[in-house]
């Protein structure tokens, strides 16, 4: 039994709070446990250089954990650090959110998602991306109602989940304690079409069999589809 009384491949309960900011098309707060994630997503009329005469729009994210989110330990802001961890969280978000639909159905515009963790409590990046995957949809939505947007684009939904190994023990969905323990930290994101976006493997001191993280990413998918189904019903 893990420190929370969950059975190893048992999530946290999810709870998404729509329209946490007022005056933003795309808003929540999810939590995840005892982590809590606050996601807006805006536009606007225009995209990066580097896509020029491509037909293409962009989406760009930004991921912080504020200064409270760790307790009474005050976290100094991410942008005045050194270690850019923050910055690849942003990019492993903004990938992912890239997947979702085609980019050429919002050509000229370029959608902003900013996750603020404001607890937390492990696996910060998987449920900052989930919210960001809301988030988004709820933009489309609003682009496609004020005639911004012909249609919506066909969406192929997202989720991501951390699963945790330590010695033969494959868990899902990491808290802080399990995370800083585990012999290895998986991130796994798929689709509901149990199409693979991304898998980070981080492995503490020792290696980990490649047959354990076979499972493990198998696992994270089974979970993926889960979450995608709780997920659907706030779209």
């Amino acid at each position: 039994m893990r420190p929370d009384n969950r059975k190893d491949g048992d999530l946290r309960e999810v709870r998404v709070v729509p329209d946490y900011i007022q005056n933003l098309p795309g808003s929540l707060l999810m939590e995840q446990g005892k982590t809590r994630v606050v996601a807006t997503a805006s536009f606007e009329n225009k995209t990066p250089y580097f896509l020029k005469d491509s037909d293409k729009g962009w989406i760009n994210a930004e991921y912080a954990m504020l200064p409270g989110s760790v307790g009474p330990q005050r976290l100094k802001r991410e942008r005045n650090r050194t270690h850019y961890r923050h910055i690849e969280i942003q990019r492993f978000i903004g990938r992912a959110l890239r997947n979702i639909f085609d980019m050429k159905s919002i050509n000229g515009k370029t959608l902003f998602v900013d996750t603020d963790v404001i607890q937390a409590d492990g696996s910060t990046r998987c449920v900052a991306l989930n919210a960001a995957m809301l988030v988004v949809v709820k933009l489309l939505k609003h682009l496609v109602f004020e005639n911004m947007m012909a249609e919506m684009p066909e969406l192929e939904i997202i989720s991501a989940v951390s699963i945790g190994i330590k010695g033969d023990d494959i868990m899902v969905d990491l808290n802080y304690e399990e995370d800083s323990t585990a012999d290895a930290d998986i991130n796994i994101v798929s689709s509901e079409k149990k199409n693979i976006i991304e898998i980070e493997v981080f492995a503490e001191e020792k290696p980990v069999s490649s047959r354990l993280t076979r499972k493990a990413i198998d696992l994270g998918i089974e979970k993926n589809l889960e979450l995608i189904q709780i997920f659907k019903g706030h779209l």
